[in-house]
């Protein structure tokens, strides 16, 4: 810029004024050419938007064509003038000029309006296109003939454009402005006394153009006259002013007007030709026009966007260098032939899955330079998306989100942003936007199963791994690291802590300690799968783990019974038939399943082809017909094995007696150790039952005081008596069978008897009708009358003393 335009500068930046505030939107005015960083306003104060809100919001400015004559200073909430402004270029002729753009501020979305109207100052002089210009006139000219003259240019607006012509010398021309109807005017040099050719050939004028600003300015051009021989009379168009419209997309050769112009001479001074006139603007390099017909042709493109109308002047000159001028007003209509044009002005992204609907997802603005319904723009978007445009002011449109949002079900969006504007045929655009969706931690871990089941076999090394537990969550990031954790519940008393641990990464579930099957057979736990989100989420797993039994446990013979201090004998008559059941082996295993299946084997025998033991049941039975010749005393060696991996045992003596008589039995088993106590014991028993019998026998015959002197001499004779008679105990089962598992029906006694006749013994096998028991009949000798007597007397008095 010029010292001088500085000069001119300076009375307009005395003051910036407000011109308007309301709803959001400010106008300012401001000179053209003003010093780059020049304050052009205080938005702080005239938005009401103070400076922390400006910074948060990370203000900026948008303007829809990216002109950056303005800039924005967020430290202290004022606008500056970013780079020069000329006026002239930037609005040319048009009036007034201002500058249009947005303040934008995000979180939340803010959108202002600034008008900047841009005012003109004195800083162009008018302007000639050439800087001489020759005419030709007749010398017959009569007075009142007129010349057009060149229009000066100034690209100022207002009274800094160009107010008056003066025209020197005036002795035969004269200046005349005259006003068209269209409100223009031109100016034209008219004849106001005659000219003769002899007298002055030829005539040099000076034209000049001045302006209305302060200071004025000025510029001159040089008119050079020749005088011509006569020609009567001067061409007239038929119009001062033809008007056309003409479409943008019109093609090149496209008639667009035909002018017309008379001339009252005759011969060659009556024919015309057409031409633009010598001042007409760049705009004639469009068009063309035909010097003999008066066509007007498109010779260029046109384009409304770029310039709406267009001013052309003609002439009409016959031969004697008459003219006459006329104007054409070229007015383009607009065609659709512009797209829209979408630009994103701010854009969250990603944006939370828990944003409420209605949440501003992004700033739009849609442009189409076409005018009326071309320009008009509808802007939406697929309808199967949750997001939805909605317009906030003139060409700008918010984007947001119109339903729920899940990252689960959908982690991104191809949003596709069509504006379509309303021209015949119609044209659109597309925008498309990439939005991700960022996790929220609303989904907890999910096992897959609600109860999980695990096996173990018992006597496990502390630290053995039990199972994993896997749960999954739906969310991302942190919000789906997942960390396991056992719960605090008790069993038996304990905390399962004690028992178990749990990788929290894994999810590996250790058992602490050694199990043992026959103690516990099973646990019950619960596992809590926790993410790592804010709050966190969690859910629980039901373990269930099962102890699987090892054999580790042998058999215990439970029948018959291996006492230290006497001897268990089974009695087997010499009579018995083959299969004749001897005894019944008893076995349990602790352990379960195969383990505790239980299979029994003769290991030794005194006569192994007399005796077998069942595989299953433990049965010892005879394998043929018992014979005199057999051994009173047999002895039986059964193993009992389980079904395990490998397999445990245990092994039990079975004492069986061959005889047919208990004495004989006796005999047989007085070698034993433990017989003489067995006989002691015997002998009581059998002296304090005929004791009994004797005193029940004498009551019968004396009073009731003879039979307590009777008793009282009896127990005398019972404590003097000192018989020992031998004597074998026999101990009963002591289980119920309940059919083939390894015990026996029914129970066994015995009743021993014995006599003053230390030889001999009487015993008596009772039994409850069962084959493994000896009968009295069959293995007791026949007693006297006199005996039998005695003996039921005894019993029953044995029953009234345990009565």
């Amino acid at each position: 810029m010029t010292e001088n335009k500085l000069s001119l500068l300076f009375p307009f930046l005395v003051c910036l004024c407000v011109a308007d505030t309301a709803l959001g939107q400010v106008r300012y005015s401001i000179p053209e050419e003003m010093v780059t960083g020049s304050i052009v306003g205080n938005i702080n104060q005239d938005l009401g938007v103070d400076i922390k809100r400006m910074k948060s919001g990370r203000a900026r400015i948008f303007t829809e064509d990216g002109s950056e004559y303005i800039g924005l200073n967020a430290e202290k909430g004022t606008l500056i003038v970013a780079k020069r402004i000329d006026r002239e270029e930037l609005c040319k002729q048009a009036s007034p000029c201002s500058l249009h753009f947005q303040i934008i501020l995000e979180n939340p979305m803010e959108l202002h309006r600034i008008d900047v109207e841009i005012t003109d100052i004195n800083d162009n002089a008018p302007l000639f296109s050439k800087r001489e210009y020759a005419f030709q006139v007749i010398e017959s000219a009569s007075p009142g003939s007129r010349f057009s003259l060149e229009r000066a240019r100034d690209p100022d607006v207002a009274q800094n454009t160009i107010s008056t012509y003066t025209l020197n010398p005036a002795d035969h021309f004269k200046l005349n402005i005259v006003s068209r109807p269209d409100g223009t005017k031109y100016t034209e040099m008219v004849l106001h006394t005659s000219l003769d050719r002899e007298k002055q050939e030829e005539h040099k004028l000076t034209l000049t153009a001045f302006d209305g600003g302060n200071p004025q300015k000025s510029a001159s051009v040089k008119i050079n006259i020749v005088v011509l021989d006569a020609n009567d009379n001067a061409p007239v168009f038929t119009r001062s002013v033809y008007r056309v419209t003409v479409p943008e997309n019109a093609s090149r050769g496209a008639v667009i007007l035909t002018v017309i112009a008379t001339d009252n001479d005759k011969g060659s001074n009556e024919e015309v030709s057409y031409s633009f006139s010598r001042h007409t603007d760049s705009a004639s390099s469009l068009f063309n026009m035909d010097s003999h017909t008066g066509e007007m042709t498109v010779i260029g493109v046109l384009d409304y966007e770029k310039a709406k109308r267009y001013e052309l002047d003609i002439e009409a000159t016959d031969k004697g260098g008459l003219t006459d001028t006329s104007k054409v007003l070229i007015e383009v209509s607009d065609v659709n032939d512009n797209a829209p044009v979408i630009s994103i002005i701010s854009l969250s992204n990603p944006i939370a899955e828990n944003s409420a609907p209605g949440t501003v997802v992004a700033m739009l603005n849609v442009k189409d330079m076409d005018s009326g319904k071309n320009g008009q723009v509808k802007c939406f978007i697929s309808p199967h998306l949750p997001f939805k445009i909605r317009p906030s002011s003139t060409n700008f449109y918010t984007m947001v989100s119109d339903d729920v949002l899940d990252r689960e079900a959908e982690q991104e969006y191809n949003i596709t942003i069509t504006a379509m504007d309303d021209g015949s045929p119609p044209y659109s655009a597309n925008k498309t936007i990439h939005l991700r969706i960022s996790d929220v931690n609303d989904h907890a871990p999910m096992f897959p199963q609600p109860v999980l089941t695990a096996f173990m076999s018992e006597n496990n090394s502390p630290g053995a791994s039990v199972l994993s537990v896997k749960a999954s969550d739906k969310d991302s990031g942190n919000n789906a690291r997942i960390s396991y954790l056992l719960e605090h519940i008790q069993m038996n008393g304990v905390s399962a802590s004690d028992y178990f641990s749990v990788n929290a990464d894994s999810g590996e579930i250790l058992a602490l300690r050694s199990f043992d099957y026959e103690q516990t057979k099973e646990f019950n736990i619960r596992v809590k799968a926790q993410d790592g989100g804010s709050p966190p989420l969690s859910s629980n797993v039901s373990v269930k783990i099962l102890i699987q039994d090892q054999n580790d446990n042998p058999p215990q013979v439970l029948y018959p019974v291996q006492t230290g201090g006497s001897l268990v004998a089974e009695m087997v008559p010499r009579s018995a038939d083959v299969g004749y059941l001897v005894s019944k082996v008893v076995a349990v295993d602790v352990d379960s399943g195969q383990n505790a299946w239980l299979s029994y084997k003769l290991q030794k025998a005194t006569d192994r082809a007399l005796f077998e033991v069942g595989l299953q049941n433990g049965e010892i039975r005879t394998i043929r017909q018992v014979s005199d010749k057999d051994a009173v005393k047999q002895r039986l060696a059964v193993i009992v094995e389980d079904n395990g991996q490998p397999s445990r045992s245990a092994t039990v003596i079975v004492n069986v007696a061959v005889a047919d008589s208990f004495p004989e039995v006796l005999s047989e088993f007085t070698d034993f150790p433990h017989d003489k106590e067995y006989n002691d014991n015997l002998t009581f028993y059998l002296v304090l039952a005929l004791a009994v019998v004797s005193f029940l026998f004498i009551t019968c015959l004396v009073v009731i005081i003879s039979v307590k002197i009777y008793r009282w001499r009896s127990e005398r004779m019972f404590f003097k008596s000192n018989r020992n008679l031998p004597v074998i105990p026999y101990y009963p089962p002591l289980y119920a069978d309940i059919g083939g598992t390894g015990t026996l029906k029914q129970t066994l006694s015995y009743d021993a008897y014995g006599t003053a006749d230390s030889r001999k013994s009487d015993v008596k096998c009772s039994q409850p009708f069962t084959q493994s028991t000896l009968s009295v009949e069959r293995t007791l000798p026949r007693l006297k009358p006199e005996s039998e007597t005695m003996l039921t007397e005894l019993q029953q008095s044995v029953a009234e003393r345990k009565r």
